[in-house]
């Protein structure tokens, strides 16, 4: 019998990275086979609705609010009822300081449990260490899903090295969907970013790049794509897009932005993707070692111009795409202007070995064996248990 699977994490239809990263996994791990399901978190200033769940994603059994004491105690009680438990590990998703009261929920878990760690600070405070730490030191197994988020732990943090898996984030297939203006004469080049927009996100840098692209004929669209971060959103409004529209129309490129406003669901995304000749990513964070937009582009075999946050290092170096300097506008466009104008450069820069071991199934399919593994070493000591 297949085994089941707790999910402790955003979910659906909350808008945010996790929610997404998470309903992936789960429904590519689980397969539709019933049986397992998702603890799912929520905030009280987090119920705004977002894309529709596939069919084949676990449904959720039960939900922690995380604006209220002590609701780690039924959560933990709810996990308990599968073989194993993914916990996504985020910074602000769980009460307590520095996220504290996951603590107690590994601590009570019964099974085997396996942590997906998605930021690993170089600089934590002693709080976010010491969390950090004992995450790792209850959990059975811990994923990170770049060899420079476990060679942060490694070195940072007083961790068991032996218990860090290395998955990648997973993509989605974009097969299919072939475009249909390329190669036209008339075509212009098209720019993509998207994501949840805030202050950065580094859209500023990229559309002050297309402010030295005026010579480009036909000139190059930039599209920006997705909703503002609701925590960004309710703290500060649009005040971040607001800006970044100030800024457009300062350098002269107003005309040359689409500003999608919606939070896209995967076919459309899909569709988005494959339309880009580049996709842009001007970020700020020199923390960020794990970013799903920069592993869909890839996946998707579209040409790559980042800042050189450390997920962009680590997958761009030797491949699909071009590295610049962060927050400098002008060696930003001279990329740019290098994958559009280069014959035969955005063929060589998709041509990233192990493509494939990027999509959900495969990424799915190393969860499965690791949470097998897990499972399998805790049968001795269930039987010694049971004989004595």
């Amino acid at each position: 019998m297949p085994a089941t699977y707790g999910f402790l994490s955003t979910y659906p239809p909350t808008q945010c990275g996790l929610a997404t990263f998470n309903a992936a996994l789960a429904t590519h791990l689980v397969s539709g086979t019933p049986g397992s399901g998702v603890v799912r978190l929520l905030a009280s200033d987090n119920t705004s609705g977002g894309i529709e769940l596939d069919g084949a994603a676990p449904r959720v059994v039960h939900t922690w609010h995380t604006d209220r004491p002590g609701g780690w105690v039924a959560a933990t009680t709810a996990l308990n009822r599968f073989d194993v438990v993914i916990v996504q590990h985020e910074y602000g998703i769980y009460p307590g300081d520095a996220g504290a009261e996951i603590l107690p929920v590994l601590r009570g878990l019964r099974v085997p449990v396996i942590v997906v760690l998605h930021t690993v600070l170089t600089h934590p405070d002693q709080q976010q260490r010491t969390v950090l730490e004992q995450i790792v030191a209850t959990a059975d197994a811990v994923v990170t899903m770049t060899d420079t988020a476990r060679t942060r732990l490694t070195g940072f943090y007083d961790v068991d090295p032996r218990k860090i898996t290395v998955i990648p984030h997973g993509a989605a297939s974009h097969a299919g969907l072939p475009r249909s203006d390329a190669g036209e004469p008339n075509h212009r080049p098209h720019l993509l970013t998207w994501g949840l927009l805030g202050p950065g996100k580094g859209i500023e840098w990229a559309l002050r790049a297309l402010a030295f692209l005026d010579d480009v004929e036909p000139r190059p669209i930039y599209t920006v794509a997705g909703r503002t971060h609701p925590s960004v959103l309710q703290q500060q409004g649009d005040v971040y897009r607001d800006s970044l529209k100030a800024i457009a129309e300062d350098r002269g490129v107003a005309d040359c932005v689409r500003w999608e406003d919606v939070y896209l669901d995967p076919d459309d995304l899909s569709r988005l993707i494959t339309s880009a000749d580049a996709v842009v990513l001007p970020y700020d964070s020199t923390e960020q070692v794990t970013s799903g937009v920069l592993i869909e582009a890839v996946a998707a075999g579209i040409p790559v111009v980042a800042t050189e946050f450390p997920h962009a290092v680590e997958l761009l170096a030797d491949g699909p795409g071009l590295l610049v300097p962060h927050q400098d506008p002008e060696a930003m466009a001279m990329a740019i202007r290098r994958v559009l104008a280069e014959p035969g450069l955005p063929g060589r820069l998709t041509g990233l070995a192990g493509g494939p071991t990027l999509r959900w199934p495969a990424v799915a399919a190393r969860y499965s064996s690791l949470a097998a593994r897990l499972t399998a070493d805790r049968r001795p000591l269930a039987a010694q248990t049971i004989s004595a």
